[in-house]
């Protein structure tokens, strides 16, 4: 994400917007790299905010970054932002066509999109993809995927496909975070739950949607309208 970031930020004042930031802990880093730059994150959760917000002030940061408990579809800015970032956050929006719409808003005129989302690495069985596309949102393979964001007016000018071993130590670290938890926790009252829901999803993705399901994250900008051609 880092690299990503590098080749997003474009001046050392752009103003970045994170639509489902998790905790701001990329906000974070991107305001250490770039002097000058400010960043607001959004996220429904809010879980790590002050964790987070914490270590701005220790590093001096405070004053640039702005985290806000929200729906991130019904978040509005009066400023707009240079980069806005939305990884893994479709579903939010209810895909990848009005996460698109959404970020267009928040855009300056000459802004940058950090778009990340899920495609299918190859066609899943019928369970596979009932259990990963039960809500709005709906996947396709990468060429479609890209297709389809390039249709909506936008042209990708950078790209990057997660590998399998990227996905797996999220997974682990998914699960194991929270399995370690309620382990460590044993008398708290979600303990058997959170170990239920760690059990659960690592079946789901080990006997379901491994080596199915990919992510790619594309720098996008807006595909200027052709030029007027005068007939003669």
């Amino acid at each position: 994400m880092e690299h990503l970031l590098h080749r997003a930020i474009r001046r050392q004042d752009d103003h970045l917007l994170d639509l489902g930031c998790g905790d701001g802990t990329w906000l974070l880093r991107a305001l250490e790299a770039h002097g000058g730059v400010t960043a607001v994150g959004v996220d429904i959760s809010g879980e790590g905010f002050d964790h987070v917000l914490s270590e701005a002030a220790r590093l001096g940061l405070e004053d640039r970054l702005e985290l806000h408990r929200q729906d991130v579809a019904e978040y509005r800015s009066a400023r707009k932002a240079d980069l806005v970032l939305s990884v893994g956050a479709a579903y939010a929006f209810g895909g990848l066509l009005p996460t698109l719409n959404a970020a267009r808003e928040h855009l300056t005129e000459d802004g940058m999109l950090l778009l990340g989302d899920c495609f299918w690495e190859r066609e899943p069985d019928a369970a596979v993809r009932a259990q990963q596309e039960d809500g709005p949102q709906k996947y396709a393979d990468l060429p479609t995927t890209v297709a389809q964001v390039v249709a909506d007016g936008w042209t990708p000018v950078y790209g990057y496909t997660s590998t399998i071993a990227e996905w797996d130590e999220y997974e682990w670290c998914w699960t194991g975070t929270l399995a370690r938890w309620a382990l460590d926790n044993p008398e708290h009252p979600d303990s058997d739950r959170a170990l239920q829901m760690s059990a659960a999803h690592r079946t789901s993705w080990l006997g379901g949607y491994r080596g199915f399901l990919g992510f790619v994250v594309l720098l996008l900008r807006r595909t200027p309208p052709p030029a007027s051609t005068e007939v003669s």
